[in-house]
């Protein structure tokens, strides 16, 4: 094994790690600037007010992206095997 392949397989696993990640925490932004931008019309300055719709919006999306999540993983996981299953 090169340097190159190490190199692409270092690649696609962060790349895997962005884009496995991105809709959970996309999810979690949205909602926080959502509730920030009430708080800021409304003038309510109350701290939980941010964490429980942000905790049930993150808890929603990850039990409704894990399938896409666990696909993609799947995906770099299969690659990784066949790269070792193919060392000389």
């Amino acid at each position: 094994m090169d340097e190159t392949q190490i190199l692409d397989v270092a690649r696609d696993g962060i790349l895997t790690m962005v884009v496995v990640t991105a809709p959970v925490l996309l999810t979690g932004l949205v909602v926080g600037l959502t509730i920030s931008v009430f708080q800021t019309l409304t003038q309510i300055q109350e701290m939980t007010l941010v964490f429980v719709p942000k905790i049930l919006a993150v808890f929603v999306s990850l039990l409704f992206f894990l399938p896409f999540m666990i696909g993609k993983m799947t995906e770099l996981m299969n690659r990784i095997m066949d790269i070792i299953i193919g060392l000389p």
